[in-house]
C-alpha cells in the first residue's frame, strides 16, 4: 500500500477518533478535535504535549497565554508562528485530553503517538530543528539520550542542539523553575531565536 500524502495524512488525523473508539484506558471525555500544523516545506518543528482547553475550543495551536510565552521564547510574530511552510507544529497528543481531580491537564493521550508519530515524522523530511516542549516529547524523541528529569535534560541541551533544543512547557505553572533556572533565559534562548531566525527567514 502505497504511504499517503502529508495532506492526506493531516486530513485522517484530523478525523481520527481513536481516543474513543479504541481508547486505550478511559475514553476521552469528550468529543474529539485534533489540533496540528504542518507542510513539507517546513524546516522547524514544535513538538509539544497536548492542546489545552482553550486550543481545543479554538482549533488552532497555543491560543492561550503559553502561546504568547512560547513565541517570546522563539522570537517570531503570530503570522509566523502560524504560517504551516515554516514551522510544523504537532504536539504528542492531538487532543486536549481532559482535567484530573486537582484541576490540571491530563497527560496526552496514548493512541495518538503509538498510531501517527512515526508516519508522520517519516511525512515530514525537511525538518531541521524541532522544538521539544516537556517531558512526553523530549522521552519520545530523545530515546536514552533523554535524561531522568526534564531538568536535567534541559540543562544538556547543548547535547542536543541544533537538531533538538529541549524546553519546558511555557505554562505560568512552571514560573517558578524559570525563575529558578536563570540560564535557560540567559543561555538557551539567544541560540535558540538564532537559529529559528535562521530557518524561518
Amino acid at each position: 500500500m502505497a504511504t499517503p500524502s502529508l495532506t492526506g495524512l493531516i486530513k485522517d488525523i484530523r478525523n481520527c477518533t481513536i481516543c474513543v473508539d479504541d481508547p486505550k484506558g478511559a475514553p476521552l471525555p469528550h468529543d474529539p478535535r485534533p489540533v496540528l500544523q504542518a507542510s513539507k516545506s517546513a524546516r522547524l518543528a514544535i513538538f509539544g504535549q497536548a492542546p489545552g482547553k482553550r486550543v481545543h475550543e479554538s482549533g488552532k495551536p497555543f491560543t492561550d497565554p503559553s502561546g504568547d510565552r512560547l513565541r517570546e521564547w522563539l522570537g517570531v510574530s503570530d503570522d509566523e508562528f502560524y504560517d504551516p511552510k515554516r514551522i510544523a507544529i504537532i504536539p504528542m497528543g492531538f487532543c486536549f485530553p481532559g482535567y484530573n481531580d486537582k484541576g490540571a491537564d491530563l497527560p496526552p493521550r496514548k493512541e495518538c503517538a503509538a498510531h501517527w508519530r512515526a508516519r508522520l515524522m517519516d511525512a515530514l523530511p525537511n525538518i531541521e530543528t524541532a522544538l521539544l516542549v516537556g517531558g512526553y516529547a523530549q522521552k519520545w524523541h530523545l530515546g536514552k539520550g533523554a535524561k531522568s528529569s526534564l531538568t536535567d535534560t534541559v540543562a544538556d541541551w547543548k547535547e542536543f542542539a541544533p537538531r533538538y533544543f529541549p524546553t519546558p512547557h511555557p505554562s505560568w505553572r512552571n514560573n517558578a523553575w524559570l525563575k529558578k533556572h536563570p540560564w535557560f533565559e540567559a543561555d538557551l534562548l539567544p541560540v535558540l531565536r538564532r537559529r529559528v531566525r535562521r530557518l524561518i527567514g
